[in-house]
């Protein structure tokens, strides 16, 4: 993984927690958003820290260009110091896979690196609900529902419950399936959709109408 922040203490901190771990390596670091692109595409990390506040070019506009290359796989865990909103919406948007505050729990960030290694979205429990309720109260995208045309009616389903904030194991036991099936239909849907992840697929539920406030 790649750790990128302006604070040479802070990439120590996070370096010492995070290679503690047996299955975690950090395999390099960067200062500005500049530098976590081009170290992004020489070390091609799984998982890249990013901080958004930094001198030159931001975490997001680097973010961005990350995950806006299809050669890259790299995923994207915002760290920041601030809650504000609209980096969040600005972070999920660039196409960041996670967001994390930096006073979270040294566990809460390994967890975090290793679930969106394993191809996951995760998004700090302290902002996952202003999150949702934003999505649900700002305005509707009709023209994003015919992307969704091309799912079956089970796959939809999934989207649906997937929005409202499920987890594979509540998906399962509410459509009596097992968890191996949901997480098939997720990856099938996704791949339909062309997202990265759940993250982007809740945005897009949100957008497209599928999921409305109250429904």
């Amino acid at each position: 993984m790649l750790l990128a922040d302006d604070q040479a203490m802070v990439r120590a901190g996070f370096r010492m927690i995070l290679e503690s771990e047996p299955d975690i390596v950090v395999v390099g670091e960067a200062e500005n958003g500049e530098q976590a692109v081009a170290a992004t595409r020489r070390l091609r990390p799984d998982v890249v820290l990013m901080d958004i506040q930094m001198p030159g070019e931001d975490g997001l506009h680097a973010t961005r260009r990350i995950t806006q290359q299809p050669e890259l796989v790299s995923r994207v865990v915002i760290l920041t110091t601030f809650e504000r909103d609209e980096y969040v919406f600005d972070a999920l948007r660039s196409g960041a896979s996670g967001f994390l505050v930096k006073n979270a729990p040294p566990e809460e960030l390994v967890h975090a690196v290793r679930v969106v290694a394993a191809g996951d979205a995760l998004l700090a429990p302290s902002v996952t609900r202003r999150i949702i309720e934003q999505f649900a109260a700002g305005p509707r995208k009709p023209e994003l529902g015919t992307a969704l045309e091309s799912l079956t009616q089970r796959e939809r389903e999934v989207l649906f419950l997937l929005a409202r904030g499920s987890s594979n194991a509540e998906l399962a036991a509410e459509l009596f399936v097992t968890e191996g099936t949901i997480k098939t239909h997720v990856s099938s849907l996704l791949a339909k959709l062309g997202l990265r992840d759940r993250v982007q697929a809740v945005v897009l539920a949100y957008e497209s109408g599928l999921v409305t406030p109250g429904a």
